[in-house]
């Protein structure tokens, strides 16, 4: 998974994550360097989104 466009802005994209999605937590949305794809699997199960359609989202927030 490319995810230069997630590391860039990744503090803001996570603040427009938690506002719109509550119930997500820190640890939810913790980015530690490979370990990308463990993070974007526990919130493709939280969101109820695909692997594809998850970084769509995130790529539009």
């Amino acid at each position: 998974m490319n995810t230069t466009g997630i590391k860039g802005n990744w503090n803001e994209q996570k603040g427009k994550l938690k506002q719109k999605f509550g119930f997500l937590t820190d640890n939810d949305l913790m980015f530690e360097e490979g370990k990308e794809d463990e993070m974007m699997g526990k919130l493709q199960i939280k969101l109820g989104k695909t692997k594809d359609g998850l970084k769509k989202f995130i790529a539009e927030l």
